[in-house]
């Protein structure tokens, strides 16, 4: 991990505090990786080659099973309805909005289902879309906006609603393949990460928290995919 810097780190293990819960959680797993007899990582060696070599001098057996996404096109879809791992209920009608578009047209956002905002935040990024004069998707979970509702200021609605479509959750797979989406606005979660990697759409990052700033890192100064 060449020139990487300590702000890119996972934000749980360079803290300065020995007595932050999420750092014993990290080392307390750390040390139990020691005990299993093989890695399973949802990975795939091209995407992180100096990475594997390194964890493959401590852990010799290795499984980089990943894109786990790519998988799903094994399996039928009358299958597929069986299982899920969402937190949120999605808004398939996501998907007939975004055929209505043309190719590589839609800004796709979504922070994920557990990043949180201030008003203030929500309100920045509200105004920096509406500025962008780009069509787009936003993704706004109920809970998305600390401690309140995510109320949005009239003028942005009036003024976005012929390009924009606002929903509370999506099938992200579906719409990161989708031929109308040509950039993500993400909170670099590993999901959507690797999702954005096998949909081939690039990135705008925005971490906050855990290994996001690292996948942020990778994402725009290692594979060039993300800004």
């Amino acid at each position: 991990m060449k020139n990487i810097r300590l702000k890119d780190f996972p934000s749980f293990i360079r803290t300065t505090n020995p007595n932050v819960i999420m750092l014993d959680f990290a080392m307390t797993e750390a040390e139990k990786v020691h005990k299993a007899s093989a890695l399973i990582l949802n990975t795939f060696d091209a995407l992180e080659p100096e990475v594997l070599e390194a964890l493959s001098t401590i852990f010799p057996t290795i499984y980089t099973i990943g894109p786990l996404q790519l998988h799903l096109n094994q399996i039928k879809e009358d299958d597929l309805k069986n299982y899920g791992s969402n937190l949120w209920k999605e808004e398939s009608g996501c998907l007939e909005w975004l055929d209505s578009k043309e190719p590589n047209s839609v800004v796709y956002v979504n922070f994920g289902s557990v990043t949180v905002m201030t008003p203030q935040q929500l309100i920045e990024f509200a105004w920096g879309l509406a500025n962008s004069k780009q069509t787009f998707l936003w993704i706004i979970r109920p809970d998305l906006v600390i401690g309140v509702s995510a109320i949005l200021p009239p003028e942005f609605v009036s003024e976005t609603k012929e390009r924009s479509l606002l929903a509370s959750w999506c099938p992200q797979e579906q719409v990161l393949n989708h031929r109308s989406v040509g950039g993500f606005l993400t909170h670099c979660g590993w999901n959507s990460t690797i999702e954005s990697v096998c949909g081939g759409v690039p990135m705008l990052c925005w971490p906050i928290f855990a290994e996001q700033q690292t996948n942020c890192w990778f994402s725009g100064s290692h594979w060039g995919i993300g800004i």
